[in-house]
């Protein structure tokens, strides 16, 4: 089968790159770390890897591979898309690293399910360290076994599909152009962009569930609460009526991912089962 290379950036790639990650659960229903809605809720805000121009492998059916490399605070994020058994992960490895070393991005990290061996002997084999300490995990659930939605007294749960006025309640952590950067995803709907208000219309916490209708996959990411209004089952409350509405969408299957033991917690007694332990590699600027 002919594969061609092109170089692609900005939204041109973003909108490739989903279509890649789509193909790829298509492929296997439970491996690989990222849903293309990773991917788009990464697009929130403007960074310097926006405009690289990166490879993506296209075959006659259209993209099945792609370079991943975004900019993160301290760090740039390498990742190989991949749709099995089309295109070599080592061929993709080796373009995302020669793609970063010209660019000079600095330290970068990936991560990676252990239960991608390939991958993970790849990035050990490029000089990537992980910490042992540095776990997080992957869970899934069947639609079928939605937990129970659940209210809290005094609170009610809002979305972005009516103009409210409002800054989005992620403004203050993502800028000011969050909403925007949402609206150009594929994926973005606004009526699984969720939010928490006391009966004053003080935001109490949020989370941003999505839809994916070619792989039929249901994800949330992210979800926050407030200070001040923990411990009261603002968490639980969000994860309910989100994972509801994901269901009633159509999705079959509801994935989340965790990096602490508290959500870890929230999200397994909710019904989700862990399918990997997820690791953070590193490698310092060279």
């Amino acid at each position: 089968m002919a594969v061609r290379r092109e170089l692609l950036r900005g939204l041109q790639r973003l909108d490739a790159t989903t279509t890649v990650l789509q193909r790829a659960r298509l492929a296997n229903p439970l491996s690989g770390m990222w849903e293309a809605s990773d991917l788009q809720w990464w697009w929130r805000r403007s960074r310097v890897t926006d405009d690289l121009a990166l490879p993506v492998w296209f075959d006659e059916f259209g993209p099945v591979a792609a370079a991943g490399l975004t900019a993160w605070e301290e760090t740039w994020q390498a990742d190989v898309f991949v749709a099995p058994s089309i295109v070599n992960e080592q061929e993709v490895w080796v373009a995302t690293l020669e793609a970063a070393a010209g660019h000079g991005g600095g330290a970068l990290e990936v991560l990676l399910s252990e239960n991608d061996t390939t991958l993970v002997e790849l990035v050990i084999g490029s000089g990537f360290v992980t910490e042992d300490h540095d776990v997080s995990g992957t869970a899934w659930m069947d639609a079928t076994a939605l937990p129970l939605v659940t209210t809290v007294d005094g609170f009610s749960i809002v979305n972005r599909a009516a103009p409210s006025g409002r800054p989005h309640p992620m403004t203050a952590r993502n800028g000011e152009l969050v909403e925007q950067r949402l609206s150009q995803c594929s994926l973005y709907d606004p009526t699984f962009d969720l939010s928490v208000e006391d009966w004053d219309g003080a935001l109490a916490g949020y989370a941003l569930f999505w839809f994916d209708p070619i792989t039929l996959v249901g994800q949330l990411e992210p979800m926050r609460v407030l200070d001040g209004y923990q411990r009261r089952g603002i968490a639980r409350m969000l994860l309910s009526n989100g994972l509801d509405l994901l269901a009633r969408k159509g999705a079959r299957r509801l994935k989340v991912g965790f990096s602490s033991a508290t959500a870890r917690h929230l999200y397994l007694s909710s019904g989700f089962v862990q399918s990997s332990v997820d690791r953070h590699f590193t490698r310092s600027a060279q």
